[in-house]
């Protein structure tokens, strides 16, 4: 008998040994991006993003793969994964990836990550240097390759809607509706303001309310005096005026 012999099932790493970062500074760049993200694409139940997370573009190929500090895959649903197997998306790429680089990051491992995002179908390359303070980006033109962008510190990302600005040794990201990019302890601070002015609102309600009841309250009283009144007038009346 003639057995057909098995292929190998490959394996897919959900990690790489690799250190999601080298330095604080590096690290807070990538939770601040890939937390506003999630927060601007929230109510999007088809947006994926993630942080660190390999990516997988040709099954069957595990060594083929990069880990972007940050990817954004529009079209596929949120949800969590131990690594984005393009052949399990309906083979979409992410389309845009952030790279936030640390003191230990080499020229050479650089391009050839900027070789992978241009083959396999990046649309938008964003890198960005905290210690130097420099930003760069990549957009796909219509011959299909990734070309730098020209003026980056002042750019508008064509898919995501937010806009990078560089300038007075500050580097800003800001949301479509004009809002900057905050930490996570700046999203806290912010929503314990709005939780403070919301039951202060609340209070102010609830105080209106009660004056509105003692306000209420007094009305009937005085009318209740009133009509008190009229029947003691009345009863003065026929006082004076008794019958016959």
């Amino acid at each position: 008998m003639v057995t057909t012999p098995q292929t190998p099932k490959v394996i897919y790493p959900d990690c790489d040994g690799n250190p999601m970062s080298d330095n604080t500074r590096q690290f807070r760049w990538i939770v601040v991006i890939k937390e506003n993200l999630e927060i601007l694409f929230d109510n999007d139940p088809n947006v994926f993003v993630a942080g660190d997370l390999l990516w997988y573009p040709i099954e069957g190929n595990n060594k083929l793969r990069q880990a972007p500090d940050v990817m954004v895959a529009m079209g596929r649903p949120k949800g969590d994964r131990g690594s984005y197997k393009q052949w399990e998306e309906a083979d979409i790429p992410p389309q845009v990836v952030f790279e936030i680089l640390s003191p230990g990051n080499r020229l050479k491992e650089m391009a050839k990550k900027q070789e992978f995002y241009d083959l396999y179908g990046v649309a938008e390359y964003y890198v960005f240097d905290p210690d130097r303070l420099d930003f760069n980006g990549w957009l796909r033109n219509q011959a299909g390759s990734l070309k730098v962008i020209e003026q980056p510190e002042n750019w508008t990302s064509p898919r995501l809607g937010i806009r990078f600005e560089l300038q007075d040794e500050q580097f800003t990201i800001y949301r479509p509706d004009g809002e900057r990019f905050l930490t996570s302890t700046e999203l806290a601070k912010q929503a314990e303001q709005q939780r403070q002015e919301a039951e202060q609102q609340r209070q102010e309600a609830e105080q209106q309310r009660q004056e509105a009841e003692q306000q209420r309250q007094r009305a009937e009283s005085a009318e209740a005096r009133l009509r008190e009144l009229e029947a003691r007038l009345r009863e003065l009346e026929g006082d004076r005026h008794p019958e016959g």
